[in-house]
């Protein structure tokens, strides 16, 4: 059955495809919340009997339909009980508030489920958390499933795929919303799906958009400094991951003869910690040192790694595509997850070749130029030194960077990102990445106070560039053969995003365009000298 991909950019699409029922009654769908309702609000624009006929569900008024159920949520930067007279106009014959709840997004959750009813129960979920690595590494799961026949729904902040069928995550969303989730994985079972891998945040987790999911399978990739801007600390943003395996139930039985499990990451400090939450089997995975899914004798080249696995019962052999000792530790990851859900060695290796790579992730950019370009969405201070540190390895000549760091986020991390960057590239252009309400300048800035509290000095040793076209087209013009440039922070994203808007933008677009605009216009440049980029001014 070929599946239409829903389009979540607009969000405009709840008509719950392949269900065989157009609605649900508003009795049923209430009797589905966790908690009661606190209040009914009636007036001439909210009656509420139970055989009122729920069409769709919506948490955006200018998505609500004839005979839908308007869920007001707090947002962001507004709250959705402003918009209810908007969604009365549109035809929502109920919303919440005027049904009024304890927590709106578990009733959100709650509503969804029942709405399309809980396909989740139905298929082995998987939940991919942590703070780096997750989208890698539930490519890499899906994939080994699929190597072995099985049908997979995945979503990640890069891509969604529904039974072999893929396109693009543009909605800059990691964790979709409940009702959206609900709506994929409702699809993906219309579809003959048997399992779905979804990329679960610690918003995600923290704001109900998972519940429902019922996870078969918890996965923690790692944790290191990210969120604080939501979380406010790193023990609160540990306990939102920690909601993952709280989850896992041991006596969960859907009849698909999945046993629950918590695969956690043994070299990462996450492991203690997140240990006592689980209440089913807990499979480690790590790298020389004691675990259950082990890796040794790991040969890295530029273009693949090899390793060797060894399991409780058997060893193998793994190939793939992906570079880097943080990519050893996603394989390892999927590997543990195959590996539980009982699938042969030899079959998990033939799916790891299988991913050549994703989208924006260490993703090469190969236009004749003499010269490396990598764009990677490596926008934390761990992921820039894993990144940073693998192509230091894999160059020849210097290691430059372009990157910046997101207004209305995290502001701690940005000096450490400029720290970072500064000790392990040759040379480093500070630009523009997502600035939103914030001044850019000013977030240049925070980044470059990292680079100088090492001893970096702006116009020799990097460069604060405002505009990300000039930014790349600098470091290109002056890239020597045998040199890497990093593109860091948007990796898959096809936008900027300025005040409230989203500017269309594409680093790797951006870059081949400048690759062949230097080569039609630059002059010949004497190649002979690799003491250090000091032309840059």
């Amino acid at each position: 059955m070929e599946t239409q991909p829903i389009n979540f950019t607009e969000r405009a699409d709840f008509q719950n495809p392949g269900r065989g029922r157009d609605y649900m009654q508003l009795g049923r769908l209430l009797a589905a919340l966790e908690q009661p309702p606190v209040a009914f609000h009636a007036s001439d624009k909210a009656v509420f009997p139970d055989h009122v006929e729920i069409t769709a569900l919506a948490y955006d008024s200018r998505q609500v339909q004839v005979g839908g159920l308007f869920v007001a949520m707090p947002g962001d930067h507004t709250d959705g009980r402003r918009f209810l007279a908007d969604g009365a106009r549109r035809g929502a014959v109920v919303a919440l508030p005027y049904v009024e709840v304890r927590d709106v997004r578990m009733a959100l959750a709650n509503l969804a489920c029942a709405f399309y009813e809980y396909p989740a129960q139905r298929l082995c979920t998987i939940g991919v958390t942590g703070t780096s690595g997750k989208t890698t590494t539930s490519n890499l799961i899906s994939s080994v499933l699929e190597a072995v026949g099985l049908r997979t729904g995945l979503m990640t902040t890069a891509n969604f795929r529904i039974c072999g069928q893929e396109w693009a995550n543009t909605t800059r969303q990691t964790t979709l919303e409940a009702l959206e989730i609900q709506q994929m994985l409702r699809q993906a079972l219309d579809a003959g799906a048997t399992h779905a891998v979804i990329e679960s945040t610690s918003h995600g987790l923290e704001l109900h958009r998972v519940s429902g999911c019922y996870f078969d399978v918890g996965v923690m990739t790692n944790i290191t400094h990210e969120h604080l801007d939501f979380h406010k600390t790193m023990e609160a943003y540990l306990r939102a991951k920690a909601r993952l395996f709280e989850s896992l139930d041991p006596l969960r039985d859907k009849g698909l003869g999945v046993r629950p499990a918590a695969i956690l990451n043994r070299d990462d400090v996450s492991y203690e910690v997140l240990k006592p939450y689980c209440r089913v089997p807990v499979v480690d995975y790590g790298i020389d040192g004691p675990a259950a899914v082990r890796a040794v004798d790991v040969q890295l080249q530029a273009h693949s790694t090899r390793f060797r696995v060894i399991l409780p019962d058997t060893e193998m052999m793994v190939e793939t595509r992906l570079v880097g000792h943080f990519n050893v530790s996603n394989c390892l990851a999927a590997i543990a997850v195959a590996y539980t859900l009982g699938v042969a060695p030899l079959d998990i290796a033939q799916g790891l070749a299988k991913v050549t790579g994703v989208v924006g992730r260490m993703e090469s950019i190969h236009e004749g130029q003499p010269y490396s370009v990598i764009v990677d969405f490596a926008h934390t201070p761990d992921s820039l030194e894993k990144v940073l540190t693998t192509l230091r390895t894999l160059t020849t000549g210097r290691l430059m960077a372009v990157f910046g760091a997101p207004g209305g986020r995290d502001v701690q991390k940005r000096p450490l990102m400029g720290r970072i960057v500064a000790q392990l590239a040759d040379f480093c252009v500070i630009t523009n990445d997502d600035p939103r309400e914030e001044d850019p300048e000013a977030i240049l800035q925070d980044i470059a106070r990292g680079a100088e509290a090492v001893g970096k000095r702006q116009g020799q040793d990097f460069l604060c560039i405002l505009d990300r076209t000039q930014a790349i087209a600098t470091a290109f013009a002056h890239a020597r053969p045998g040199d890497t440039v990093l593109l860091a922070g948007k990796g898959h994203e096809q936008c900027i995003i300025v005040g409230r808007e989203k500017v269309p933008w594409d680093d790797r677009q951006v870059a081949r365009e400048q690759i062949h605009l230097l080569e039609k216009h630059a002059p010949v440049k004497d190649t002979s000298s690799h003491d250090g980029p000091q032309v840059l001014n």
